[in-house]
């Protein structure tokens, strides 16, 4: 599974009041694991930021100067989400802004991204294992022991790096996937395995076959981790058949 961790910053809310994006940061994820891809722009929105915006997020008019418009760098942002499970934190702000960008362009084959993306909102699921609390990303980052030290003020990449932290501990904690005795380098062709010592002369293990009681307990609790996760097992989705060619 190929998921997009996704934040943007914009000039101000709502966006039915001409409000436009100045900055996305993305971080890609593949199953469980950073693969240190990134994408990442200051835009030039052709507008005033909101005073309560700059105190939010701190990017300046002046700052923003000289930098490019959406225009400059909507087919490869659109390259580099399409086809992923896009996890957002408040998904309808950041979609909603997304797709009036790309219908400023006259692109409406791009106008609603959910055609070409999942979507997976972090707030809704926090909002269904927390009820009645806050749900916030900063609360989020204490709630699940995540370090957000470095976030003074919001910023796209910042908050969707912290996000796919969150999001990891939320499904599951378990952030790395390494397995023990790996040095957790890359060599440029995978990761790197422990060499294997193989036991003979010992006789073959007695198997203990699951109950029908244990096999419908294991199958319930599976059906958890799925709703939870918004995706089932990798080894699930593994043993599903390939869908047929046309």
């Amino acid at each position: 599974m190929r998921y997009v961790v996704l934040d943007t910053e914009t000039t101000g809310m709502p966006v039915t009041d001409g409000h436009r994006i100045i900055e996305i940061g993305c971080v890609e994820l593949e199953g469980r694991r950073l693969t240190g891809r990134h994408f990442h722009y200051y835009l030039q929105p052709d507008r005033e930021v909101d005073e309560g915006a700059i105190a939010v997020h701190g990017i300046t008019n002046e700052f923003l100067v000289g930098k490019p418009r959406f225009k400059d760098i909507a087919d490869e942002f659109f390259e580099f989400i399409k086809g992923a499970e896009l996890i957002i934190h408040n998904a309808a702000f950041d979609i909603g802004f997304i797709n009036n960008e790309f219908a400023l362009l006259g692109q409406s084959d791009r106008s609603d991204i959910a055609e070409h993306c999942g979507v997976l909102d972090t707030l809704l699921m926090a909002r269904g294992r927390h009820p009645g609390q806050r749900n916030s990303l900063d609360a989020l980052c204490k709630r699940y022991d995540v370090d957000n030290s470095g976030r003074d003020l919001h910023g796209a990449l910042l908050d969707a790096e912290i996000l796919a932290d969150v999001y990891l501990a939320m499904t599951g904690g378990q952030t790395n996937l390494s397995l023990a005795g790996e040095s957790g380098e890359d060599s440029g062709n995978g990761p790197q395995a422990s060499p294997i010592r193989r036991i003979t002369g010992r006789a073959p293990g007695r198997v203990i076959l699951a109950s029908e009681a244990e096999v419908q307990a294991h199958m319930a609790r599976m059906a958890v981790i799925e709703k939870s996760s918004g995706a089932p097992a990798l080894w699930v989705q593994m043993e599903q058949p390939a869908a047929p060619e046309a």
